[in-house]
């Protein structure tokens, strides 16, 4: 089920989804699509021509989450340490900042797709399973 949506303005390359604290130096993007570490996904995306969309899907425990667009493409499938419970989602400056209440803290299973991995992403999808892993 859908529970939130935002379009959020880059001006660089990166959007970071994860925890509320800060995000780790050592997460270091380089040349691929996303990276992560516990507690955070760096994602490449297509800056300064347009609005970045971003839906948050939270599902109850399950193996095979509903709702994320099937067309889209996963560039990472895995768990993400959320120590307050709450996702953030924001651009690279930390001008723009979305934050969500997801349930407990813990450990929980999150998968990102996108319509396009690399440099041409402009839509993300994140699901987020309630089930602590």
């Amino acid at each position: 089920m859908q529970v939130a949506g935002v379009d959020i303005y880059v001006n660089h390359a990166v959007l970071h989804l994860g925890a509320t604290d800060w995000v780790p130096l050592s997460l270091a993007l380089a040349e691929a699509p996303a990276a992560s570490c516990d507690t955070h996904v760096a994602v490449r995306v297509r800056p300064q021509t347009g609005l970045v969309k971003v839906r948050l899907f939270v599902q109850p425990q399950s193996e095979d989450p509903e709702g994320a667009d099937p067309a889209f493409i996963t560039v990472f499938d895995g768990s993400l340490l959320l120590p307050d419970g709450r996702i953030t989602v924001g651009d690279v400056e930390q001008l723009t900042r979305f934050v969500y209440r997801v349930g407990d803290r813990g450990e929980f299973r999150v998968r990102v797709t996108v319509d396009s991995p690399g440099a041409d992403a402009r839509a993300i999808d994140v699901t987020i399973v309630r089930s602590v892993i």
